[in-house]
This record gives structure tokens, sequence and C-alpha cells, in this order.
């Protein structure tokens, strides 16, 4: 029984003292073993053996990418303003024994060390220039923290600076500064659109008042070619068809109603050449009486009479007709048609007596129409 136990006892030693001797290290990581207090070497990734009691495990690191996070920290420019700046720290363990033995604190150190480092650079810059100079602060930072760092097992693969804060006056000031920056440029470029607004109107409106101006060139040429076109072929047409005086005499008085049709005819004086183309009607009337049969002596008195009463009435007629061309234009061509109606009316009196007295019958005599 005795010897069972003693048996048991030996072998649980005998697994513990193997446990103890098998260290297995987790990839990217690093353990520095020391033996009796001296550094004896790193274990590796991977299985590794030491010897019980007389080999410990000292520090375990981690050999991956890491990032570290400085509090703000006060730093005064050149131009005497504090402002808190805020780094971010990426940095690697590249040697576990030197980050060990070389430094008690490696993170303190680096972060004491940005510190530092960020018075030096920041302390030559003012306030503008260290809010535009985020890259150039990096890239300092960065030379001097891989630099001290080396030795130390530790290589810095980027600095950046998280946040820049200035005093609160400071930053109403700027946001005063900005927003007045803003609102010039909102002017200019407001006054910039109005410009070319106006630009844009005036090509407008001189590129429409250029075509409606050839437009209305284009109207004008065409509307005189056509009112050409047109009295030369009246010209022709009268010429060609030989037309008689008593024609041309009636469309003379027909044509003189419309003198006065125009809006603008405040004033319509009657032309001297009116009693003459009264005349022509009238003679070209009596004309033709004369040519279908002789007229008596009594007829013929008469007929002398009433040409010379009309010849007569007509100078009367068209003085009167003369002094009213003062008044309104529609009168005066009102007083003209009224003028030439009773000359084709008398002549066509006389027309119709001749050719009854032709035909053997001698009608009643009509009363003369007169102006009262």
């Amino acid at each position: 029984m005795g010897i069972d136990i003693l048996f048991i006892v030996i072998a649980v030693l005998v697994v513990l003292a193997v446990v103890s001797t098998v260290r297995i290290v987790p990839q990217a990581r690093a353990y520095n073993i020391e033996r009796f207090g001296r550094y004896q070497r790193t274990l590796q990734p991977g299985l590794n053996f030491i010897i019980p009691v007389v080999d410990r495990v000292n520090t375990k690191y981690d050999l991956r990418e890491q990032v570290f996070s400085s509090k703000p920290q006060p730093v005064i420019t050149e131009d005497n303003l504090v402002v808190n700046i805020d780094t971010v720290l990426y940095y690697q363990i590249t040697d576990p024994r030197a980050a060990a033995y070389e430094v008690a604190n490696y993170l303190a150190a680096i972060d004491q060390l940005t510190v530092t480092t960020l018075r030096n650079v920041i302390g030559g810059m003012d306030l503008e220039r260290t809010l535009t100079s985020r890259e150039e602060i990096n890239s300092l930072l960065r030379g001097v923290l891989d630099d001290a760092t080396g030795k130390w097992g530790i290589r810095v693969n980027r600095v950046e600076i998280k946040a820049i804060d200035p005093p609160p006056s400071i930053k109403e000031a700027m946001e005063k500064q900005m927003r007045a920056e803003r609102d010039k440029r909102a002017v200019v470029l407001h006054a910039e659109g109005e410009r070319q607004s106006r630009i844009l109107t005036a090509e407008g409106a001189r590129q429409q008042a250029i075509l409606e101006a050839q437009g209305d060139q284009q109207a004008r040429i065409l509307r005189a070619d056509g009112e050409a076109q047109a009295i030369e072929r009246v010209f022709q047409a009268v010429h060609a068809n030989n037309a008689d005086p008593k024609l041309l005499a009636y469309k003379y008085l027909e044509t003189l109603p419309h003198l006065a049709n125009g809006e603008g005819n405040t004033f319509w004086v009657i032309p001297g050449e009116l009693s003459q183309a009264v005349q022509n009607v009238s003679r070209a009337f009596s004309a033709d009486t004369g040519a279908a049969a002789p007229a008596g002596p009594a007829q013929e008195q008469e007929g002398g009479d009433g040409e010379g009463a009309r010849d007569e009435e007509s100078p009367a007629e068209l003085t009167t007709g003369q002094q009213h061309g003062g008044g309104s234009a529609a009168e005066a061509a009102d007083h003209a048609a009224e003028i030439a109606a009773e000359a084709v009316a008398s002549a066509r009196q006389e027309a119709e007596a001749a050719a009854g007295a032709a035909a053997g019958q001698v009608p009643e005599p009509r009363p003369r129409r007169g102006r009262e």
C-alpha cells in the first residue's frame, strides 16, 4: 500500500516536471527566458523546452504593430499661443531583448519623447502654420522617434496628429475670419453671376435686334418687290387693254375715298384734278349719247344748258369740297364720294334720255339731283 502511494507521488512529480519543461509560444509572440536571473534567450513561436526551476519566463511581447494614443499635451507656438495637440503612434517591437532590458517602460518613454519633440517643432511655428503643416510635423516626429527608439528595439512606423485644439478665443476669431471669407466668396460669386447674366442678356438682346432688323429688311424688300410687280402688272394691263378715259376717270374717283382710311389722317385736301375727273366722266357719257342718236334743237339746247349748268355747278361743288378739306378726313372722303355719285347719276340720266329719244320715245324729264 505504501509502495503504491510512493509510486503515484513520483509519477505526479514526473508529469509536473515534464509540463513545466515544455513552453508553447503563439505566433507573433516572443518570450524572454532568464536563467538564475540572467537573460538566457528569447523563445520563438512554436514548441520550446526549458529547464524547470532553473529557467523562467521574464517578459512576453506581442510582435505585431500596435497603436498608442497619447493624451492631449499643451504646446506653445511661436506667437505665444497655447494649443493642445493629440497624437497617435504606430509602433512595432523588433527586438524583445532590447525592449525588456534597454528601457524600463518603453510606452512612457515614447510618450515623453513625443511631447518634447512636439514642443521643439511647434515652438518654431506660428498658429496658422501649425494648423496647415501637419504633414511636416508628422515627418519630423517620425524621424526623431525612429532614431531614439531604435536602440530600444522598437520601430516607429507612423506618427499622426489627431487633433490640434487652439484656445476658445482663437477658435472664435478663426470662425469669424472663415465666415467673412465665405461671405466674401459668396459676394464675389454673386457679382460674377450677375455680370455673366447681364452679358448674356445683352448678347441675346443684340442678337434679337439684329434678327428683327434683318427680318424687317427682308419683309420690306419683299413687300416692295410685290408692290412693284403689282404696279407693273396693272400698268401692263392698262396699256395692253387700251382703257378709255372714262374708265380711268371712274377708277380715279373710286380711289379717292380710300385716302381717308388711315388712322392718322386728320387733314385731307381734295385734289384739283377731281373736277377734271368729273368733267371727263360727264363728257364721256355725253359723247356716247351723241354718237347713239342726233339730238333736236330743243334737246341740244337742253343738253347744252345741262352741260353748262353742270360745268358751272362742278367748280362750286369742288370749291365747297376744298373748303371742307380743313375738316376731318372722313367728312372729306364722304363729300368726294357724294360729288362722284351725283356726276355718275347725272351722266346716266342723260344717257337714258338720249337712248329714249333715239327710239322715238320722249320720257318725262326727271328732276336733277343737286346739293342743297
